[in-house]
C-alpha cells in the first residue's frame, strides 16, 4: 500500500481521497480552509454525496484517512500526490488553472523524495506537460519526479460507487516507473485499466464528456422539433434505446445538461479547437442547443400568460441534477432570476438544495417580485398559480396529478423533466405541458391564471 496525498477536497479530491483509504492506501487529504478541514476531521462531508460521510469516519477511526491544511509536511514524503483542485471557466471558455499552478509550486518546493504527481483534475490537452516542466523548474531537492494524468469520470450523486466500481480506469504516463506505480496504486479497486499518454488521457475525459452533452442537446433538439410535429420524445427515445449503437442512456429530453463537468468541458474543447485554428461544429452547436434549452419553459409561459407580476411561482427542485446540492450551471439559476425580474412571488423548494441557493438570492425582495424557500412540497404548491419543476427528485416524482389539482390555485405545470403522464395530468384537471411531448388541455374547465394575487 501507498502513503498519498490528495490536494484538494471538492467531489473529485475528496472522493478520490477516501476510496484509495478505502482500499487500504494511508491518505491525506489537503485544503486550505482551515474550516473546512475540521468539519471533516468530525465526520461532516463539506458537499452533498450519497455514502460519503459513512466512508469518512470509517476510514478516519481506523487510521487511514487524515485531513490537514499542512501541505509541508503532507506532501514531503508522499509516494504520489493526486491533484484534485478546480479548474473553473473562465469568460473565454477556457479552463482557469492557478490552482493547478498553486499545488504545482508547493510540491516542487517540499517534496524531499521520488514522487508520482497525478492530475486527476480536468484540464486541456498538453497541461500535464506544463505541470512537470513547472514542478521541476521550481524543484528543491534532488529527487525524481514524473507527472501522470489520471482523469476522473464519477457522477454527482454518485460519486463514491462511480470510483469503487468504475467501468474503466484511464491513466497516461510517459514511462515505464508511472505507469507501473498507478497500476499498483489502483490493483486493489480491481478494475480494468486503459493505459495511453498523457495527452490522450487528457482528451479521453474531455471527448467521454462532451460526446454525452452532445447526446444530451441532440435528444433536446429532436423534442423540440416533436413539439411541433405531433411525436412524442418519449416514445421517440424508447424507440432508438434498443438499438445497441446507441445505447439507452442518456436519451431523456428536458431543459438542459448542467453541473461542474458538461457545460465546462464542452466550453473548454471547443476553445482548445479555436486555439489550434479548428472549428469543432458539433461541440458549439451542442453549447447553443443548450443554451437555448434552459429557458424553453420560461418561454411557453410567458406565451400562455401575461405577466408574472404579483403570482405565486412554485419552483420545484433547484440543483442541476438530484442527490447533489450543486447549483453549478442549473436551469433555476436561469429561469428564477427572469421569473423575479418579471414581479412573481417564487416559492422554491429543493430538499438539500436550498441553504447554496439562498447564499445567491437571500429570501424576501429580490427586484421586482420576491423568494421564499419553503419547508416542503405542499408549502410551495399550496395557492399557486403557476409550477415550474426544474429537478427530478424523487418526492417530486411521488407527487400524484391530483396533489396539483388540490395545492394549486390555478393548476399549470411546467415539467422540465417530463415526470408524468401527459394523460393523466389531463384527467385530473391540470394544465400540463412537458419538453417534446404533446400538450393537452386539462378536461376540466380552467380560468385564465389571474394577474394579480387578488385576482
Amino acid at each position: 500500500m501507498f502513503k498519498i496525498a490528495v490536494a484538494g477536497t471538492g467531489y473529485v479530491g475528496l472522493v478520490a481521497g477516501v476510496c484509495f483509504a478505502e482500499v487500504g492506501h494511508q491518505v491525506t487529504c489537503v485544503d486550505i480552509d482551515e474550516n473546512k478541514v475540521n468539519l471533516m476531521k468530525k465526520g461532516e462531508a463539506p458537499i452533498y454525496e450519497a455514502d460519503l460521510e459513512g466512508l469518512m469516519q470509517k476510514n478516519y477511526a481506523q487510521g487511514r484517512l487524515h485531513y490537514t491544511t499542512d501541505y509541508k509536511s503532507a506532501y514531503k514524503d508522499a509516494a504520489a500526490i493526486f491533484i484534485g483542485v478546480g479548474t473553473p471557466e473562465q469568460p473565454d471558455g477556457s479552463a482557469n488553472l492557478s490552482y493547478i499552478a498553486t499545488v504545482a509550486r508547493q510540491i516542487a518546493e517540499n517534496i524531499e523524495k521520488d514522487c508520482l504527481v497525478v492530475v486527476k483534475s480536468t484540464v486541456p490537452v498538453g497541461t500535464n506537460d506544463k505541470v512537470e516542466q513547472f514542478i521541476k523548474d521550481f524543484l528543491v531537492n534532488n529527487v525524481k519526479v514524473e507527472v501522470a494524468s489520471n482523469p476522473e469520470f464519477l457522477a454527482q450523486g454518485t460519486a463514491v460507487h462511480d470510483t469503487l466500481h468504475a467501468a474503466r480506469i484511464i491513466i497516461g504516463t510517459e514511462s515505464k516507473w508511472a505507469e507501473e506505480m498507478l497500476k499498483k496504486i489502483y490493483e486493489p479497486f480491481n478494475i480494468p485499466i486503459v493505459s495511453v499518454n498523457r495527452r490522450s488521457a487528457e482528451m479521453i475525459k474531455y471527448a467521454s464528456n462532451d460526446f454525452l452533452a452532445l447526446k444530451i442537446s441532440y435528444m433536446n433538439d429532436i423534442a423540440n422539433l416533436c413539439e411541433l410535429v405531433g411525436a412524442n420524445i418519449q416514445d421517440v427515445a424508447k424507440g432508438m434505446s434498443y438499438d445497441d449503437r446507441i445505447g439507452s442512456k442518456f436519451l431523456n429530453a428536458g431543459i438542459g445538461y448542467g453541473g461542474s463537468c458538461f457545460p465546462k468541458d464542452t466550453k473548454a474543447l471547443e476553445y482548445l479547437a479555436r486555439q489550434n485554428g479548428y472549428n469543432l461544429r458539433t461541440i458549439q452547436a451542442a453549447i447553443d442547443v443548450n443554451k437555448d434549452q434552459k429557458t424553453k419553459l420560461y418561454k411557453k409561459a410567458c406565451r400562455r400568460l401575461i405577466t408574472f407580476n404579483g403570482l405565486k411561482v412554485a419552483a420545484l427542485g433547484l440543483t442541476f441534477k438530484p442527490g447533489t446540492d450543486d447549483l453549478r450551471e442549473a436551469p433555476s439559476l436561469e429561469n428564477i432570476p427572469l421569473l423575479l425580474d418579471h414581479g412573481a412571488e417564487v416559492y422554491a423548494y429543493d430538499p438539500v438544495g436550498k441553504d447554496n441557493f439562498k447564499k445567491r438570492f437571500p429570501e424576501g425582495k429580490n427586484g421586482q417580485g420576491s423568494i421564499k424557500y419553503a419547508d416542503n412540497i405542499d408549502e410551495a404548491l399550496k395557492g399557486a398559480n403557476v409550477c415550474f419543476i426544474f429537478t427530478e427528485w424523487g418526492e417530486i416524482k411521488a407527487l400524484q396529478p391530483e396533489d396539483y389539482k388540490k395545492l394549486m390555485k390555478t393548476p399549470l405545470v411546467y415539467d422540465g423533466r417530463n415526470l408524468y403522464n401527459v394523460k393523466a395530468m389531463k384527467e385530473a384537471g391540470v394544465e400540463y405541458y412537458s419538453i417534446g411531448r404533446p400538450m393537452v388541455k386539462a378536461t376540466e374547465g380552467m380560468a385564465e391564471v389571474a394577474l394579480t394575487k387578488e385576482a
